[in-house]
């Protein structure tokens, strides 16, 4: 039910009219404009507004002002610390890993000898590692240990999580890992860790990224075709709900196809198309939804600097989950109709520029500021010197972390629960939004779903064509990045900052013969006729849909197969994706 009264509106149209004629005439006349570029909205603009069905209050479906009923981000963050320190919650930290297993433990060790709060692993893994190939592969040479660590086997996982033990041993931490195509091989690796420390499975807390439906579209790591691929996939949600009820399955992501250009809204509705095709495959595996929907959390949706656009779509994306996951999944359960991200990252990270970067702290805090007001954590990142190469310099982290602490305790952002509820414009554009999310779900299932809407190449060009749109107006200036396509004059102020850069470059331009060489040793060490016999298993078990191979990936694991080995042979079976 609306709560503006019909008179009411009529009076307001009335005065609209009178202001539209009057002064806001005059001043275009005056300007010498055709129309007036500043947007004022009233009533009208909502006026079918219904505060329960449209927002809510926090905690309660549809979950538009916050997901909790109370907002406990500066309790989950340690008043401000984005490593999730002084809380008992188990939490992975800094996104981190380079070169081998020895320099990403050695970096660990580092710094926490420094005092830094490190949390559990939050693993960058290397392209060979994240494509299923191990490093002496002829398609790993150049790529070995580059945008993040390179791990081949289960020795490699026994060396990094050399630096978690005792008090930060697998089940007093939570690990994450950035794999998708290869996340069943990470599962099996973290599972047999477990079993030599004693650990039952049923402790162990972790993420692996393992949404492969956006890797087809964005970026790119995908390894098999898609029915295959979601056939690894079923194996996870199925292993994971019986033996590690306590670890997630994936982390949905929206992030990296609004990074690779998608809108707002083609961001949310092709996240949520993919979502329902995951949580379909559970229940059609014979998973109770209701269990393992608590296990299922989102990377989050990216974002741009249109930072009111964004979380108006944002809180449209909440209000949408909300009725799929009722109407559409069947689950009963409200509190897994809440989309379970961290949140935060308005801006996105393509929106941090290579020129002039020390402007990224003005993006990344106007991103922030508005995450609060939201309900979702200040989060100042992408950290200013994101462009610049692997590895956030201390003077970076320094202001992500004290930033995120400012807006909290100082400014006090966080003390209310969604501020623009009700705000004529915020409103209208949520409103908006849902209409348009909701007009490409539909297309999507006419199509059959995500599956087929990613399988017939639609998803990725529909992507394509929008980062097309971006490119022009860039191009013809519509569109504005400070430093990059504007004010980019030689007497403009240029600076540059020091940067105190913890990964070692000199230690990173080895890596690639220190790997391989330590690669070779393990192959030469281990009982390969063993070896041998773990991956016949998984080729003539691959043939057969309905054998979960996640098991006998973790017998292959036991013996120090590689992960190339195992996945080269499913590529015979599978065949790759392209």
């Amino acid at each position: 039910m609306s709560i503006f009264k019909e008179e009411e509106l009529n009076k307001i149209k009335e005065a609209k009219e009178k202001w539209e004629a009057g002064p806001l005439n005059k001043a275009l006349e005056k300007l010498k404009l055709t129309e007036n570029p500043t947007k004022f909205y009233t009533p009208l603009d909502i006026k079918n507004f219904d505060f329960l069905n449209d927002v809510g209050f926090p905690g309660m479906p549809p979950y538009v002002p916050g997901k909790f009923p109370v907002n406990s981000i500066q309790l989950a963050w340690g008043k401000g610390s984005s490593t999730g320190a002084k809380t008992k919650a188990k939490r992975a930290g800094r996104y981190s890993g380079f070169g081998t297993p020895e320099d990403t433990r050695d970096y660990y060790i580092d710094v926490r000898k420094k005092g830094f709060r490190v949390g559990g692993p939050n693993l960058a893994c290397d392209l060979p590692t994240q494509t299923g190939r191990d490093s002496d592969d002829e398609f790993a040479e150049g790529e070995v240990g580059k945008v993040g660590v390179a791990i081949d086997s289960l020795r490699d996982f026994e060396i990094i999580y050399e630096a978690f033990t005792g008090d930060m041993d697998l089940d007093k931490i939570a690990s994450n890992w950035t794999v998708n195509g290869s996340s069943n091989f990470f599962i099996a690796m973290y599972a047999v860790l477990a079993e030599k420390r004693g650990i039952p499975l049923n402790k162990l807390q972790g993420t692996p990224q393992n949404d492969i439906l956006k890797e087809y579209v964005a970026r790119g790591t995908q390894i098999f075709p898609v029915k295959h691929s979601m056939r690894m996939q079923r194996d996870t949600m199925t292993f994971c709900t019986e033996h590690m009820p306590r670890f997630n399955i994936m982390s949905i992501s929206g992030f990296h196809m609004r990074e690779f250009g998608a809108t707002p809204a083609q961001t949310i509705a092709f996240t949520i198309a993919n979502a329902i095709a995951y949580y379909k495959l559970g229940i059609d595996a014979g998973l109770d939804v209701d269990k393992f929907a608590r296990r299922m959390t989102w990377l989050g949706f990216g974002g741009g600097m249109e930072v009111l656009k964004e979380l108006s779509a944002r809180r449209a994306g909440r209000r949408v989950w909300a009725k799929t996951m009722r109407d559409v999944i069947g689950s009963k359960n409200p509190q897994n109709w809440i989309i379970r991200d961290l949140g935060g990252v308005l801006c996105g990270f393509w929106t941090a520029t290579k020129q002039r970067p020390i402007n990224n702290i003005m993006r990344s805090t106007i991103s922030a500021v508005f995450s609060a007001m939201i309900g979702e954590p200040p989060v100042c990142s992408p950290a200013y010197d994101e462009p610049l190469g692997l590895g956030h310099s201390m003077e970076a982290q320094q202001i992500e972390e004290d930033g995120a602490r400012i807006i909290m305790e100082e400014a006090r952002l966080c003390d209310v629960y969604d501020p623009f509820a009700g705000s004529y414009y915020i409103e209208s554009l949520t409103s908006q939004y849902e209409e348009e999310i909701m007009e490409i779900l539909d297309k999507i299932d006419k199509m059959g779903g995500a599956v087929e809407a990613i399988d017939s190449g639609w998803m990725k060009t529909e992507i394509m064509r929008a980062s097309d749109e971006w490119r022009k107006k860039m191009e013809d200036g519509s569109a504005a990045q400070v430093g990059v396509n504007k004010y980019t004059d030689a007497d403009e102020i240029e600076v540059t900052t020091p940067r105190t850069v913890q990964y070692d470059p000199e230690v990173r331009e080895t890596v690639e013969a220190r790997k391989i060489e330590s690669l070779a040793e393990l192959k030469k060490n281990r009982d390969n006729e063993k070896v041998n016999a773990c991956v016949r298993r998984i080729r003539d078990a691959a043939g057969d849909e309905s054998v979960n191979l996640l098991p006998l990936f973790i017998e292959a694991v036991r013996e120090y197969t590689t992960m190339g080995e195992i996945y080269d042979e499913l590529r015979d079976v599978f065949g790759e994706a392209f």
